[in-house]
């Protein structure tokens, strides 16, 4: 009798490992179930990605959306999402996607290929104006989308386009059964907004919305009729419950990660963070993991729209030399050394090192020279006509510049603060205006502002990719966006390098043609920049299943994996 109880004793204790072994992090099967916060800054202004281009609006299209196909964030491959193979034809120009079969809406609808035609015709109809399309034209013309059959689909490109398929990332495919009667009576801008009851939306991602209290948080919970599954042929997503938690402070935000309530941070951490979140990490709270260069740099930019009201006064504003004189009168090394603690470069255009193969380094670059911007100053009429140490322009007016920024991040107030004070030792005025997002993207979108610092994140460090900031007809062409023709000579030129370069399929020339299209921006400087940040991404130590990568959203772009291990809370 006493030996039968060992056995049954031994056969439990084995029993009790093998499961402890398989729930924790470095077993081998991932601990099912749990619940993750999530810190955002902003809240979306609706829950439809094609009429939003805001950061917001896309992570929760990642979130309770799929595309046909993604790219890695981490590797920059491409993997199957909705589709799950396809080919090519001779001339490079039609692709067959073959559909997964058996997936359902998270209402339980079918999809098919009738989804993706609807979710291509929503993209580009007029009356939509998606901010979204602009970046998802080749060659100014855009992607047919035919249904071969139920589970094929053939999308036929107007010319070769050099990143292929991978445009498909930045589309979520949409329910027509939900949508469109709204596309059809044009009210499809409206669908879908902040006051639309979760039970009326339908998605093809990992996590549904559950709830959304405005100022608050937002809840997503487990999609049970997600299409993916792990290596092991296990049901994802990982969690059943994942939560945004709105947080606009930066310093409330890094509280809460340091204190528990928060597992991970959506944007990447301040340089002022990093020793306490060091502490942190050196007691087994927190994992910080250096992601690598940035790939979305904020910059400063004027208003160059054609006869804009905040300028008439001031038209030096849109001077060419204005925004030279700017870029030579800053010492970018004291950016980096003091808004960013040395966890930052040097910077003098859009493209960073992260860019990789993209990057010029023997690109030429404005020196630090004082004289040359008074020089370059006074060329265009500003100069000290009073001996106050102030400039005035022609009519006696002082040389002052406001500059409309992002009210509560640290790092933009803290660097237009630093040039305020450079561009002070040759007498040009900076004024900071401190918007909350809103407010402040309602007033560059009317064009009602002086000087912008600023950004947006991209989706790809392919240029053609990103061709929004690119092209003058782009919607983040953020000087003078959405032109009906080019405003000016090297605009076209920059327009014609980049249609080269994206409908080139040849990628040394690609990569040739996207450094003269560089090298002219940096001729005319439309845009001034300063520094590249480091990227880290910083998350609590219990959350399993991330693939960081620089491209924001930097852990939510893979939410299907993330979990958490010990104890489910």
């Amino acid at each position: 009798m006493a030996k039968r109880v060992l056995q049954l004793v031994l056969l439990g204790a084995l029993a009790w490992g093998a499961i402890w072994y398989l729930r924790s992090p470095s077993g081998g099967a991932k601990q099912q179930g749990g619940r993750i916060v999530a810190s955002q800054r902003t809240e979306p202004d609706s829950f439809n990605r094609l009429v939003s281009a805001k950061f917001p609006v896309e992570l929760v299209a990642r979130l309770t959306s799929a595309p046909l196909i993604r790219v890695n964030r981490a590797s920059g491959a491409l993997e199957p999402a909705l589709a799950t193979d396809w080919t090519t034809s001779d001339d490079g120009l039609t692709f067959t996607l073959r559909l997964r079969q058996g997936v359902t809406f998270s209402d339980g609808t079918p999809f098919t290929s009738a989804d993706v035609v609807f979710s291509f015709r929503a993209l580009y109809d007029p009356k939509v104006a998606s901010p979204v399309a602009s970046g998802m034209m080749v060659n100014d013309k855009p992607v047919v989308a035919r249904a071969i059959n139920e589970h094929t689909v053939a999308l036929t490109f107007p010319a070769p386009y050099g990143p292929g398929l991978s445009i498909l990332d930045s589309l979520p495919i949409l329910p027509r059964h939900k949508l469109e009667p709204a596309l059809n009576s044009g009210t499809f801008g409206t669908a879908w907004g902040l006051t639309t009851p979760p039970s009326e939306m339908a998605g093809l991602g990992p996590f549904v919305v559950a709830e959304y209290q405005p100022g608050q948080r937002m809840r997503f919970t487990r999609n049970a009729r997600y299409w993916g599954t792990d290596s092991a042929g296990r049901a994802l997503p990982v969690l059943d419950e994942l939560v945004l938690e709105f947080i606009p402070d930066q310093n409330a935000e890094m509280l809460r990660l340091e204190g528990g309530t928060v597992d991970l941070i959506t944007e990447q951490i301040r340089a002022e963070d990093y020793a306490g979140l060091e502490r942190a990490a050196s007691a087994h709270k927190v994992q910080l993991i250096d992601a690598g260069v940035g790939v979305d740099p904020t910059g400063l930019w004027f208003n160059l729209k054609p006869n804009a009201a905040r300028v008439k006064g001031k038209p030096w504003l849109q001077r060419e030399e204005l925004r030279h004189a700017i870029s030579v009168a800053i010492n970018r090394q004291r950016i980096v050394d003091t808004v960013f603690l040395g966890a930052a470069e040097p910077l003098y255009g859009p493209i960073t090192r992260g860019y990789g193969q993209w990057f010029v380094p023997t690109l030429p670059h404005p020196d630090y020279d004082l004289e040359k911007a008074k020089a370059l100053l006074a060329s265009i009429g500003l100069k000290d006509r009073n001996h106050d140490g102030q400039l005035e322009d022609a009519s006696g007016q002082p040389a002052r510049i406001a500059v409309l920024t992002r009210k509560g991040n640290t790092i933009l107030e803290r660097t237009l603060s630093n040039l305020q004070e450079q561009l002070g030792q040759i007498g040009l005025g900076i004024d900071i205006v401190a918007q909350e997002r809103d407010p402040m993207l309602t007033l560059f979108t009317a064009g009602d502002y002086e000087a912008m610092y600023y950004g947006a994140p991209v989706s790809s460090t392919d240029p053609a990719i990103n061709s929004d900031l690119w092209l003058s007809s782009g919607f983040f062409h953020f000087w003078n966006p959405g032109q009906d023709t080019p405003a000016t000579p090297w605009e076209k030129q920059i327009d014609d390098l980049m249609r080269a370069q994206s409908t080139t399929m040849d990628t040394a020339k690609r990569v040739a043609l996207f450094a003269d299209v560089q090298r002219v921006f940096a001729e005319h400087e439309p845009m001034v920049f300063f520094a590249a940040p480091k990227v880290t991404v910083a998350m609590a130590a219990r959350v399993t299943g991330a693939v960081p990568a620089v491209l924001q959203p930097q852990i939510l772009w893979k939410p299907e994996t993330l979990g958490v291990s010990g104890a489910i809370r």
